[in-house]
């Protein structure tokens, strides 16, 4: 079966590809990374906690000051979180921000193109129609 392929019209106003949009790649984690991190959160607290044994602290006291200092790294992180949730700069938002100005500016470009490659007639015709719709 063969596949249908777009009129050349139709290919030049299809949307640009995400590896293709301009600006700067925003940041943000892989899964992998965040695990990553998650396990050396993990790791610096059992650290922590030997490190605290070794100068002097009860078993009990290394435990409680370890999940302290981890309880404090947690609710850093997800105060993080909120306050970039809240003030839309999260990975996901900023791209598509990104994609879309990308987007409109290869749409508005390729318009104005189309338009001026018309003759001048069809043009008028055009704007006139415009300004019906706008009445």
């Amino acid at each position: 079966m063969s596949e249908v392929q777009p009129s050349p019209e139709q290919a030049s106003l299809q949307e640009p590809s995400p590896s293709s949009s301009p600006g700067p790649r925003t940041g943000g984690l892989t899964k992998g990374q965040s695990l990553l991190i998650g396990l050396a959160v993990l790791a610096a607290g059992a650290i922590a906690q030997q490190l605290l044994k070794a100068n002097g602290y009860e078993g009990f006291s290394a435990g409680i000051l370890a999940s302290a200092l981890l309880m404090v790294l947690v609710v850093g992180w997800t105060a993080s979180y909120l306050l970039r949730a809240l003030t839309g700069n999260m990975t996901y938002m900023q791209q598509r921000r990104t994609y879309r100005q990308a987007y409109d500016a290869f749409t508005t470009e390729e318009l104005e193109r189309r338009f001026a490659a018309l003759p001048p007639e069809e043009q008028e015709r055009l704007l006139r129609e415009a300004g019906e719709g706008e009445a």
